[in-house]
């Protein structure tokens, strides 16, 4: 752990599209808050997009994300492919509903624009686990692999409807019964396979040792637990929740843990 501060290059405020839209208030107070403890350069994007450029020519100042979990994500992603989360903590700014912040106060950030600002003024930089797939994606606190959709009885519609509901439900491979077909290896060995079918599977950091935790619940077994610096996934098409945003569907993924690869400025204890 170690103090973080206002750089002498200063703050770069990322203010992301969707918070200036839903909460053009709570953006009003982050900005004066920032703007009056440091020498902080607004940036406004428009875009993704535009985020991305703004953020890749930082420079010497230290990013404070003004925004929700996907705005963090995104920043953590972007700046993990350049090579950049070694270069100084980040900041997050919370701005959005409850629903979109549950990774933000899983770890340890005000949900308050005023909090969370002066936390990015003067507060303490700690060191954060990292999980990234073989795709180039980034976990920040925990993926799941949740029971599949229940395929819904199509033979009494219409031939109209049924190829609707074709493009709409998952595909034949998944299975009807809520459960999945799964192969999980932790760290090359086999946790779980395709023999016994896999209700859930979830995978954080911050397990035994500073390893990635990693449960699997069977159908009608007591569940299976293992800690792994490396975990994959493979089996009939699944999705899958990465800090709240779903993904897939995919056929195999693997995650691999990067221990302290990025850090978050949090308030003094």
């Amino acid at each position: 752990m170690s103090q973080a501060g206002a750089p002498v290059g200063g703050l770069l405020v990322l203010v992301d599209p969707v918070a200036r839209r839903l909460d053009g208030e709570s953006v009003r107070i982050a900005k004066d808050v920032l703007s009056a403890g440091a020498a902080a350069k607004i940036c406004l994007p428009d875009s993704q997009e535009e985020f991305a450029r703004a953020l890749a020519r930082r420079g010497h100042r230290r990013p404070v994300v003004v925004g929700d979990d996907r705005a963090l994500v995104r920043a953590v992603g972007l700046l993990h492919r350049e090579r950049g989360l070694g270069d100084g903590a980040l900041s997050l700014v919370p701005v959005g509903a409850a629903s979109s912040l549950v990774l933000a106060r899983s770890l340890g950030v005000p949900l308050s624009a005023v909090l969370g600002a002066r936390a990015a003024l003067d507060g303490v930089s700690y060191p954060r686990d990292l999980l990234v797939d073989d795709s180039g994606g980034v976990v920040l606190g925990g993926l799941r692999i949740g029971p599949p959709p229940r395929s819904v009885p199509v033979t009494r519609w219409g031939g109209t409807y049924r190829s609707l509901l074709r493009t709409l439900l998952p595909s034949p491979a998944a299975p009807a019964s809520g459960v999945h077909r799964l192969r999980v290896e932790v760290d090359g060995a086999v946790l779980a396979d395709v023999g016994h079918p896999v209700r859930d599977v979830a995978v954080r950091t911050g397990g035994a040792g500073g390893a990635a935790e990693v449960v699997v619940q069977l159908s009608g077994a007591a569940p299976l637990r293992g800690c792994a610096e490396a975990v994959t996934v493979s089996g009939a098409d699944f999705r899958y929740r990465a800090d709240q945003a779903l993904t897939g569907p995919v056929r195999r993924r693997t995650w691999t843990l990067h221990r302290e690869a990025w850090s978050l400025t949090l308030p003094r204890a």
